[in-house]
Order: C-alpha cells, then structure tokens, then sequence
C-alpha cells in the first residue's frame, strides 16, 4: 500500500502539470507579452519532449532500474518546474515545460515498478488505479490551475508542480525497492534525436506561419525539410538493431490506422483546450467572451475531464462485446459532434459546458480503445513497445493541435482590439472537429485480424497506462 501511494503521488504530479496550466493561458499570453501561437509552446514543447523522451526513459529503466530511473525522471521534473517557476519570458517557461516533458517516462516507469514488485494478482488493479490517476489529476489541475492563477500567480503551478515531484522523488528513493528485472540492450538515442528534429521543425513553421506567411518559402521548407527527415527517420529505425521503434510492427494496417486515428483525435482534444479557456475569460466587449476568471474556466471544463474518466470502463466493455473499434469509431464521431457544434455555438457557458462533455464523452471512449486494439494486433512480445508508440503519436497530435489551433486564433486578431475574432475560434473548432471526423472514418476502416490471446492489457504494457482508464485492468 505504501509503494502504490508513494508511486501514485508520483504519477499525480506529472498528471497535474498536463492541465494546471490550461486556465492560466491567457494570463500567461498578457504576462508574457505574446500571442496565443506563442503561448501554445507552454503546452507543445512539454508534449514533444514527452513524446520523445518516455519510451528512452522506459528502455533505460529496463536496462539500468527502473527505480533509479524514476528518480531521475522526478529529478528532471523537479528541475523543469523549478526553472518555469523563475521564468518571467515566454523562452525560459518553455524551456522549464521541456525538462519537465522529459520527466515523462515517470508513467511507464511506475508501471514497470508495478509488474515487476507487485503480487501478480494485485498487479491489474495497481496500473489501473495509476493509471485513473491521470484523469483525476487532469481534471483536479483544472481547478487547482485557475485556483492560483486568481489568487497568487502562475509561477505557483511550476512551484506546486516542483515540490510535488521532489517529494515523491525523495520518497520513491527511500521507500520503493530497486526492480530485480533486467534487460540489456542499447538506446536509440540516434533514432530519439532524429525524431525530436523532424517533429520540432513543423511545429516551429506552423507557430510562425502567420508572421512569415502560411505560402511562404519559409514555411513551406521547413515543412518539407521536417517531414523528410521523418521519413529519414523511419529509414533509420529499419537498419538499426534495437530501435525505439520497429517498423514492419507499425506498419500492419490495424496498428497503422489507429495511430492515425490517434493523432487526429489528440489534436481534436488540445484544440479545446487552446480554445475554451482563451474564449471563457475573454471580456464579453469582445461579443463572444464569457468574462469568467481563470477558476471559472477550469470548473466550466471539470465536467469534461470528469466524463473522459467514467466512460474508460464503457469503452472496454464494448470493446470486449462488439470489437475495440467500435468504441474507437464512436468516440471519434462523438468528438467530431462535439468540437463542430462548438463551431457553430458557443455564445454560451451553458453550450461549450454540454458540446465539450460530448467531445470528451467520445475522447474518452477512443482513447480506453486505442491500446487494446494495438494489443490485438501485434505479437505479445511487442506489446510494450507499440502501445508505447501509440502514446508518442498521442503526444504528437496533441502537440499538433495546440500548435494549429493556436495559429488560427493568432491569425484572425482584430488589430483594434488585439484579440482573436469570433471567426477564429469557429475556424478553428471546426478544423478540431473535421480532424477528429477523419479519424473516425479511419477507425471504421480498421481491418481486424482476429487478434491474440493476451493477459489484462495493464499487466503487459506501461506506456499505455498513460491513458485515463482505469478499464486497462480488465481481462481481455
């Protein structure tokens, strides 16, 4: 009971740093004298340096302990938040937010501990309380984040954030055991670096993409130069001897097409939260603000994060009766509803409140489905590793939508008041949803293979216990 509590205050402080910061977003935008496109990299460059460094993080825990590498990773969060809490410039925060996204193998690695020191029968159980803990910490930041934002400053999130993770850092050293498990191997730290560039360079073309021109040649080149050395990065992978990430398994059409669907759906779910905060706490001068202060704005989403949380275990029960892509397609169709009638209405706290909830209802139902459906289509044996990669295609989309949706708001200020227009939030709620749209069309099409037999998908994966579902822990 001790080393799951000292492990879950663990995954709570990682889990409240993905959404503290979500209602301090315009307070962040008007402290650091930036646009919503700039502020956006608060949340994209902790999510790529997630995407990038959680499955090396997992690999060396299996390598080197994975207690040891716990530590390490709170020590990099401590770090991260500790610099973000001094930081008074858009470039330091953001910085401060990519130390803590390295701290993210703290998911896969409190997993790991789990499977290898738990009692078998406990060990389902476990993973699906942490991994609950992410929904509940997403939702809890909500508040908390708007909490301090009213009443202190945004430095406190960082500061909370800080004192959490060294806290757990400290007690994870002291009280849990090192893991006896060992497998050698390398680290893909080439195929990690390569990754990282070719992710980097159109994130920083879309930020930039209103200054320099959406058809300018520097947009475009570094669109191109990235999305070629992605493509030199899946070369890469193919001729290295331990990748991060096997090709041919990603390459089976089931395992292909739900990450695509991933990604969409990841930007469907960062664009609301771009969107609703930014749009809750503008005045109501400009005639579609709420005027709400940033407590007001994370209790508006609560509800949202909440359902996302609750339907885990629905998903799973339809996916164990009718098919894992049933609830994919699904949740990604009810996303699409969702995220376009906040296009077409959102005048009203009454209307983003129920549209997001249905948003969120389908986000939650596709991503408790996601992993099971990776699971049913590759071998036992690379279960961790391509469920691990469903969780950095996550990142990725979500990263995406930030990024997008934020350049569409900054696109469409009125320069008499500064501020994003009302088109700019309809264009970019409906992008929102015709991604998510698209990936339900791509869920439907998810060919099926009958699958393998498997333990609880808890038991055999960590990465994928990123999820907010305590529903993993079912058997399949």
């Amino acid at each position: 009971m001790r080393s799951l509590l000292i492990l879950s205050i663990a995954a709570l402080a990682f889990a409240l740093a993905q959404t503290t910061l979500i209602p301090a977003l315009g307070e962040l935008k008007s402290a650091l004298h930036t646009d919503s496109s700039g502020v956006a990299w608060t949340l994209t460059g902790y999510l790529l340096a997630a995407a990038v460094f959680t499955p090396l993080f997992g690999r060396l825990g299996d390598m080197f302990g994975k207690r040891r590498l716990l530590v390490i990773s709170l020590m990099f969060f401590t770090a991260g938040s500790v610099v973000a809490a001094l930081g008074s410039s858009l470039g330091v925060i953001v910085a401060g937010r990519v130390l803590q996204g390295v701290g993210g193998g703290i998911f896969p690695l409190c997993f790991g501990i789990i499977r290898d020191e738990f009692p078998r029968e406990r060990v389902g159980q476990s993973i699906g309380l942490i991994s609950a803990t992410l929904g509940i910490g997403g939702g809890l930041g909500l508040v908390i984040g708007g909490v301090l934002v009213d009443n202190a400053s945004y430095h406190d999130i960082f500061w909370l954030s800080a004192v959490m993770s060294a806290v757990a850092a400290v007690a994870v050293q002291l009280f849990i055991h090192e893991s006896p498990v060992r497998q050698p191997g390398k680290v893909d730290l080439r195929g990690a670096a390569v990754l990282g560039v070719g992710l980097v360079l159109p994130m920083v073309a879309i930020a930039r993409a209103n200054v320099w021109g959406w058809t300018s040649p520097k947009t475009i080149v570094l669109v191109l130069v990235g999305l070629a050395i992605l493509a030199l990065w899946v070369g890469l992978e193919r001729r290295t001897p331990e990748p991060m990430a096997d090709i041919e398994t990603l390459r089976r059409p089931p395992v292909l097409v739900t990450n695509v669907a991933t990604v969409l759906v990841g930007f469907g779910m960062f664009g609301t939260y771009i969107l609703i905060p930014q749009l809750a706490e503008a005045s109501k001068s400009t005639g579609y603000g709420f005027g709400l202060s940033a407590t007001a704005a994370g209790v508006l989403m609560l509800p949202s994060a909440l359902a996302m949380l609750v339907v885990g275990p629905i998903s799973g029960i339809l996916g164990a009766r009718m098919g894992n892509k049933v609830p994919l397609t699904l949740g990604a169709f009810a996303t699409a509803l969702g995220l376009i009638l906040m296009g077409f209405m959102h005048g009203s706290e009454l209307e983003i409140l129920l549209f997001n909830t249905i948003a969120s209802i389908g986000i939650g139902l596709a991503y408790a489905a996601m992993p099971n459906l990776i699971v049913d289509a590759v071998p036992p044996a690379r279960t961790g590793e391509a469920t691990g990669f469903n969780a950095v295609v996550r990142s990725v989309g979500s990263s995406l939508g930030s990024q997008v949706t934020a350049a569409i708001l900054a696109g469409s200020v009125i320069a008499s008041t500064g501020l994003p227009s009302d088109d700019g939030y309809k264009v970019a709620f409906l992008i929102s949803g015709a991604s998510a749209l698209v990936a339900g069309v791509a869920a439907f099409l998810i060919p099926t293979d009958g699958g393998h037999e498997h333990l609880s998908v808890a038991a055999e994966i960590g990465a994928a216990g990123l999820l907010p579902d305590p529903a993993f822990a079912t058997e399949r």
